[in-house]
């Protein structure tokens, strides 16, 4: 550690909304793993804790406290999971009660809420105000399909307003927040999420001698994902015809219905390969992504799949648009509709001989986007507004 009175150790403590563990938990984790490493004293508030999850075995490794805000001392724990599956009122007051045994232990100099959804954080949030701490927050996703009640807007507007600093992972996402809550926000910045495939480029192309092979990777929640539009387009007897096969990567409560939707619609092009821990391994063996999402942040694996000189097709959502330019790096389709997928698709197949350069300019411009580190950004922009650091800015990221 440095010997600047600016840069002695912090303590920071990092409040999850999510769950379970998915693309929104990269950018915390990866950020609370470089600071523990700096020597900062790091506290995890996050609900259902899985010691088992690698990034998570790696805080522990780290000497990272952990509050598990769905656990008691001294209460089994299937009894007490029994309970607040049933009784969401005492769901919530154990949450309130962990949060406040865990922010009182840590006293942290700054507190990091982290949020799957622009608003999925307010009771906690509000609960943490209380406390009067500094706080910053990291929002994953905003989307037109879920917009704040009535009855929760000020108190949403009050949330973003005291934050030091709001962190979106894409610009589509900040300005639609602020439409949602009717408010500017000041202090909002753009930050990338870490990805999960080497940064140095490995050159080849998988071999297409007998056809395309289409990667889509994402929890299985049709809702949002859209993956029940990749089986209805491949329905259509023209794609029946090609060679073209898609993969889906991923696990989620909607496998076996669109395992079954695909039996029902005779599909012999798809395959379900599971949760892929190894992205990068994804693509050593297909050629492109499709991502047909209704709803997104800026989706971590749109930027794997570039980064790894893959062709993109996607639907302009959230933040897609702000790394794929349309028919030059990449295919969008105008809506996620059957219909406007199925355009998309149709474009990038007539231009299929050109995919590995395609391809090549993907890698070469999502480069020039996506910082090489973004853990270590994150980490930086942190310490930042806990005092440790002075103001600085990336070329390329907009001040907050």
């Amino acid at each position: 550690m440095s010997t600047d009175p600016a840069a002695q150790p912090r303590r920071l403590a990092f409040l999850a909304t999510n769950t379970g563990w998915g693309g929104s938990e990269e950018l915390w984790s990866a950020a609370a793993a470089v600071l523990a490493g700096d020597g900062h004293s790091v506290t995890i508030l996050k609900a259902n804790i899985d010691f088992g999850e690698p990034r998570i075995a790696r805080l522990r490794e780290l000497g990272c406290r952990f509050v598990d805000l769905r656990a008691l001392p001294f209460v089994p724990a299937r009894g007490l999971a029994w309970a607040v599956k049933h009784l969401w009122v005492l769901s919530y007051a154990v949450k309130a009660l962990r949060l406040w045994w865990g922010l009182r232990g840590a006293r942290p100099d700054l507190v990091i809420l982290s949020q799957g959804h622009n608003s999925d954080g307010l009771f906690l949030g509000k609960r943490m105000q209380r406390f009067g701490l500094p706080y910053a927050m990291i929002m994953q996703k905003a989307t037109e399909l879920y917009w704040p009640y009535d009855d929760s807007v000020a108190d949403l507007r009050d949330l973003y307003d005291g934050a030091k600093a709001c962190w979106f992972v894409s610009e589509h996402n900040r300005r639609l927040t602020e439409e949602q809550l009717g408010m500017a926000l000041d202090r909002a910045s753009v930050v990338r999420n870490p990805f999960l495939v080497p940064w140095r480029r490995e050159e080849g192309w998988p071999d297409d001698r007998n056809g395309i092979r289409l990667a889509c990777v994402g929890r299985l929640f049709p809702a949002e994902k859209g993956q029940d539009l990749v089986l209805r387009v491949l329905a259509r007897d023209k794609w029946r015809a090609r060679p073209v096969s898609v993969t889906f990567f991923g696990s989620g409560k909607h496998e076996h219905a669109l395992r079954r939707t695909a039996v029902h619609l005779g599909l012999e092009s798809v395959d379900f390969a599971g949760f892929a821990r190894e992205p990068a391994a994804i693509w050593s063996d297909h050629h492109g992504l499709l991502l047909p999402s209704r709803a997104e942040g800026l989706p971590l694996v749109l930027v794997e799949a570039m980064l790894c000189g893959r062709v993109p097709i996607v639907t302009d959502v959230a933040g897609a648009s702000e790394v794929v330019t349309d028919s030059v790096n990449g295919f969008l389709a105008s809506a996620p509709t059957e219909d406007r997928v199925d355009e998309a698709m149709e474009r990038a197949w007539a231009r299929r001989a050109e995919w590995r350069s395609i391809g090549d300019r993907a890698a070469a411009d999502i480069r020039r986007l996506v910082p090489s580190d973004p853990a270590r950004v994150m980490a930086d922009l942190i310490l930042e507004q806990a005092g440790a650091l002075p103001a600085w800015a990336e070329p390329g990221r907009r001040a907050a």
